[in-house]
């Protein structure tokens, strides 16, 4: 209880300090300002002496700029001039692309440890036919390519793992397609992005050029068109990479199941034939 009291008295104290000394302070304010008021002297306006030749020179009023940082996307599109039409362009398409190979990976997904344990089950019993049925019933390039094989199952298994090969050749293709496009995006666009710098900066060495008296005013468009597509080049091409590489690491994961696929169905293919000659 004390050791509160105390805390409460150490943080009270400065406020009784400053209520005792503030008459004091106005006091004193009050008194240097009265001295103040008595030694000020109006001071005379200066006189600035001018040029018969400045006074016949026109009057230029400022005009404020309305700076890149302060503006939307529609005034920035338009500073960056005609290359800012195909960023759009392969922005767009970019886009569309990567959404559509993010669907359709998204639905060839697959349990294939689940998906293989009951295929497992069905050629075991012997049941080719509903082997064969579940991979009907299963989307995606595994149940693809175990499907391809499962055709060929009375040709031996030769021709099984041929069968196999040319599906997955096949489904590479379905799974690569769109890939293309989405590196070109990613590559093509910064160089658009530069290309737009080089033609900002050619209109402002030219208005340069042309201009009798250089001003900071007669270059910042083409700066600032330069500039833009730089940044617009880059934003497009960054996610469109990124979502590149994605997509190819799905491939690759793809392709390492459909290798395990196959591999699992020749190895109990080859096991029913061994117990057929048992």
């Amino acid at each position: 209880m004390h050791k509160i009291l105390l805390v409460l008295l150490l943080i009270m104290a400065p406020f009784a300090i400053a209520q005792v000394e503030e008459p004091e302070a106005i006091e004193t304010t009050e008194a240097v300002t009265e001295t103040v008021d008595e030694v000020v002297v109006p001071a005379e306006e200066p006189v600035v002496e001018t040029d018969a030749a400045d006074a016949d020179a026109p009057v230029v009023e400022e005009v404020e700029r309305s700076q890149s940082a302060s503006m939307d996307l529609k005034d920035l599109f338009i500073a960056g001039g005609n290359f800012m039409w195909p960023l759009l362009l392969a922005l767009i398409i970019g886009i569309a692309v990567a959404v559509e190979r993010y669907i359709t990976f998204s639905k060839a997904k697959l349990d294939v440890s689940k998906f293989l344990e009951q295929l497992g089950g069905y050629i075991r019993k012997g049941d080719l036919s509903g082997a064969e049925g579940l991979c009907d019933r299963t989307r995606g390039p595994v149940s693809a390519i175990l499907r391809a094989g499962l055709m060929r199952r009375d040709k031996g298994l030769v021709d099984v793992e041929k069968a196999i090969e040319s599906a997955g050749s096949i489904e590479m293709a379905h799974l690569e397609k769109g890939l293309v496009v989405l590196a070109t995006v990613s590559s093509v666009a910064p160089m658009i992005g530069f290309l737009g710098t080089v033609s900002g900066m050619i209109r402002a060495f030219g208005e340069i050029a042309a201009a009798k008296n250089v001003d900071a005013s007669l270059v910042a468009g083409g700066i600032q068109e330069a500039l833009i597509t730089t940044a617009t080049g880059l934003i497009v091409a960054i996610p469109i990479q990124m979502a590149n590489n994605f997509f190819i690491a799905k491939v690759g994961r793809f392709i390492t199941d459909m290798e395990e696929a196959s591999m699992f169905l020749v190895d109990q293919l080859a096991d029913m034939e061994h117990l057929k000659q048992l």
